[in-house]
């Protein structure tokens, strides 16, 4: 129990074909109340910063926010490092205490790509760190990473000696969907994942999670997607619920900040919980 390897947290949901959370936070409250809404549900989590959050907060004050936070739990839990093309982040990371990271180097052709990835799983295991792998950049931005544009779609060749040559834990396909806010209803290769996970038994990331249909989900996690991002989800949650509650002090007039704080985390932690049943993982802890 506790904090694991992130490969550890993902075998059985592999095995067991259920999805864990993996949810990009934002500060100090979105850390306690996501690992709180785990605790909950009973269920594992990987808690994911961007390269965003890293700099805004600063390596050594947020893994102290982690491990703060971590001590005494009782969930199979994991800090993770979303999408880092910057080599010097991952590694200040990875000394820091952060136990996986995604190198994030899909902008690259795929052999300078796969070069660099075998370096950094090198690096990652001098620290007992798991690394997750992309050859194809999803579609959107996640905090000022990635591109507006379709990747090129690799074969499954391809794909496949990446995975042989690098040893990643976690894969990250592009199957359709995209980060951020859909324009419209996504329409997913689902084979693609059947395909991958056939050839070469290895659990898939599913990036893009927020706004898609319960039904996808489970279609998705039923194929092998054992990690299943949530940023955007959290985004709107934090927001809206900020921007609700203060709505109602300036109609009222009263202005009392630690009574925002416990709305807020309230509706996290709800957040968490709902995805947690969504995914399967409820109760697995």
């Amino acid at each position: 129990m506790a904090v694991q390897p992130l490969s550890e947290i993902l075998k059985p949901a592999f095995e067991q074909r259920y999805g864990v959370p993996a949810i990009n936070i934002l500060n100090d409250l979105t850390i306690e109340n996501v690992l709180a809404g785990a605790v909950e549900a009973s269920s594992p989590v990987i808690l994911q910063t961007s390269v965003k959050t890293v700099r805004q907060i600063g390596v050594d004050v947020l893994y102290a926010m982690w491990t703060s936070m971590t001590a005494g739990i009782e969930i199979p839990c994991a800090l993770h490092l979303d999408h880092c093309p910057d080599r010097q982040v991952i590694s200040d990371c990875l000394a820091a205490g952060w136990n996986s990271v995604l190198f994030d180097a899909s902008a690259l052709p795929v052999e300078e790509n796969q070069r660099q990835t075998v370096e950094v799983v090198a690096e990652a295991r001098r620290h007992g760190a798991d690394v997750e792998g992309e050859i194809e950049s999803i579609t959107g931005q996640e905090d000022g990473v990635g591109s507006d544009e379709e990747s090129k779609r690799q074969t499954l060749e391809v794909q496949l000696r990446y995975l042989e040559a690098t040893g990643v834990d976690v894969f990250a396909p592009a199957i359709g969907n995209a980060h951020g806010t859909y324009k419209r209803a996504p329409v997913l290769d689902f084979q693609r994942v059947s395909d991958l996970v056939a050839a070469h038994p290895v659990p898939i990331a599913l990036h893009g999670g927020s706004g898609l249909s319960d039904d996808q989900f489970r279609d998705c996690i039923s194929r092998g997607c054992a990690k299943v991002n949530i940023s955007t989800a959290l985004k709107e949650t934090y927001m809206q619920s900020n921007l609700a509650f203060l709505r109602e002090a300036e109609a009222s007039g009263r202005w009392d900040p630690p009574s925002l704080f416990s709305h807020v985390a309230a509706d996290v932690r709800a957040m968490t919980r709902h995805f947690a049943e969504v995914f399967g993982s409820a109760g697995r802890a």
